[in-house]
C-alpha cells in the first residue's frame, strides 16, 4: 500500500512502508506498462540497473505473468572497465542471475567490461541502442545522486555521447562496499562504462526504485534542490513519464522537509 503520493515538477513520487512493498508495486506497474506497450509495438527495449536496491523489483518482475518476453530486448546501463564475466562485482553477473537468464528475452545485449578497446566497445553498444530505441529505463539513484555511473563530476544533461567511460568518484566506489558488492574500496574498479544521461532519459517511461536509509540524503537533494548536474538524479523531474518509488527509509529526509513546510 502506498502511504504517500506526490508530484515534484513532472516526477511522480510514491512512498511505501518498506522495500518489499515498494519493489512489488513497481514491478506490477512496470509489467502493466510492458503489456500495454506490446499491444502498440512489435518489440520493447528495456534498460536494467544492477544494484541491490533493485533486487525486490527484479524478483517481483520475473514473477509477473502475461508478458511476451520473446518480443522484449534487454540492456544494462553500466559495467566496470576491466572486469570479466564471472569476476566478483560484475554487473553482468548480477543481471544474469536475477533477470537476464531467468526470462526468455528476444535479445540480451551486454556491455563487455573486458573489451580490449574501450572506444570500440562504447561504439558497439551505442550502435545497438540506436538500432533498439529505449522504451523503458529501470533504474536507481546512488548515494551521491548519480544515475547509472553518471557521478556529479562527469554528469552532463546535454551529453553528446550515448555510452562513455568515466572515472568513478570515491563516494560512488564506497557505495559498492556498503552494498557488499566488494570487500574493500581498493577492490572496486576506478573506471566504468555508463550510458549517458540523455540515453537514459530517451526512454518513453522511467521506473526509478530507491530504497534504504543510505539513499535518504540523495533523495532529499533530488526532490528539493535545484535541477542541476551536481545532483544528476534531479533531472528526472523534467521527464514526461517517470515514477520514483521510495520506502520510508529513503524518503525520511524528504518527508521531514515536507512536514516542516
Amino acid at each position: 500500500m502506498c502511504v504517500k503520493q506526490t508530484r515534484i515538477d513532472q516526477l511522480n513520487v510514491r512512498i511505501y512502508p518498506d522495500r518489499d512493498e515498494m519493489g512489488c508495486s513497481a514491478a506490477r506497474e512496470a509489467a502493466q506498462a510492458i503489456r500495454g506497450l506490446l499491444e502498440e509495438k512489435e518489440e520493447v527495449n528495456l534498460i536494467f540497473a544492477a544494484a541491490p536496491s533493485q533486487s525486490e523489483f527484479l524478483r517481483a518482475l520475473c514473477a509477473e505473468e502475461g508478458i511476451d518476453w520473446g518480443r522484449v530486448n534487454a540492456f544494462h546501463m553500466d559495467e566496470y572497465v576491466g572486469l570479466e564475466v564471472g569476476q566478483e562485482g560484475s554487473f553482468t553477473n548480477f543481471l544474469n542471475e536475477r533477470v537476464f537468464e531467468r526470462l526468455p528475452f528476444k535479445g540480451v545485449f551486454r556491455l563487455n567490461g573486458a573489451a580490449e578497446d574501450t572506444g570500440e566497445e562504447c561504439g558497439r553498444y551505442a550502435r545497438l541502442l540506436h538500432d533498439h530505441p529505449v522504451t523503458i529505463t529501470f533504474m536507481g539513484v546512488g548515494e551521491n545522486g548519480h544515475i547509472a555511473f553518471n557521478d556529479p563530476s562527469v554528469a552532463k544533461f546535454d551529453d553528446s555521447a550515448v555510452v562513455k567511460v568515466v572515472d568513478l568518484e570515491r563516494t560512488c566506489r564506497m557505495q559498492q562496499v556498503h552494498d557488499k558488492c566488494f570487500p574493500t574500496l581498493e577492490d572496486v574498479p576506478e573506471r566504468a562504462y555508463t550510458l549517458t544521461i540523455p540515453t537514459l532519459l530517451s526512454a518513453e517511461k522511467i521506473f526509478c526504485m530507491v530504497p534504504g536509509q543510505t539513499k535518504a540524503a540523495a533523495v532529499e537533494r533530488m526532490l528539493t534542490g535545484e535541477i542541476q548536474e551536481a545532483c544528476p538524479a534531479s533531472i528526472l523531474r523534467r521527464h514526461a513519464s517517470a515514477v520514483l518509488y521510495l520506502d520510508q527509509d529513503s524518503a525520511q529526509g524528504f518527508l521531514v522537509r515536507e512536514n516542516h513546510n
